[in-house]
């Protein structure tokens, strides 16, 4: 590491690719069974235990599928991005990845990545994720309804802070001044602003 001072950007980046990555094995969704689910869980109980089943079962069938009307509601599990987004996961892995790698390289200082090539592709997991927050997979026949869990927000996070650590100002570099930005419009038009 290079002795100008310390590189908090690329530490933020390479946490944030690292909390994207992990996100991916974690609950994004939570299943919950809607209405509709109970009532076909009900039809569908009956038909088999009519069907199929003598008096016992019948009755049987009967007493739990009373029970299900409680079931309505209540979560009955989590889905991680890995169980449910099976493509969309592997680009997510990816983009942590090499999130990851040219945050650590940058750190390391045996690569300088230009500034904005790592906060791309962490604004390109964020649309994903955004995208995933706001349309998640439920099934069209709406029997379960999935909301959010803490694993997308992780992602969410993770995303932000590729962006934020790639844009902060790294060791050695200045912020662009106002006196900076005259010259750039003079270089270009031959126009100089007043000051």
């Amino acid at each position: 590491m290079s002795d100008e001072g310390p590189r908090y950007g690329p530490l933020v980046s390479a946490l944030g690719a690292a909390a994207l990555g992990i996100s991916v094995f974690l609950p994004w969704y939570s299943v919950t069974l809607t209405q509709g689910g109970v009532e076909s869980a009900r039809q569908t109980l009956g038909a088999v235990a009519q069907q199929y089943g003598n008096q016992t079962l019948r009755s049987a069938a009967g007493e739990v599928s009373a029970k299900f009307g409680a079931l309505a509601g209540h979560q009955l599990g989590t889905l991680s991005a890995h169980d449910v987004l099976k493509d969309l996961s592997i680009v997510f892995l990816i983009l942590a990845a090499v999130g990851l790698v040219a945050a650590l390289l940058n750190l390391a200082g045996a690569a300088r990545t230009g500034r904005g090539q790592i906060a791309l592709v962490g604004l390109v997991a964020g649309l994903g994720v955004v995208f995933r927050m706001i349309d998640p997979p439920a099934p069209p026949e709406a029997v379960i309804a999935l909301s959010l869990e803490w694993g997308a927000w992780l992602a969410l996070i993770g995303s932000i802070a590729m962006i934020a650590g790639d844009l902060w100002a790294r060791p050695g570099e200045r912020e662009p001044s106002t006196k900076d930005f005259s010259k750039v419009l003079e270089e270009l038009s031959g126009w100089t602003p007043e000051t």
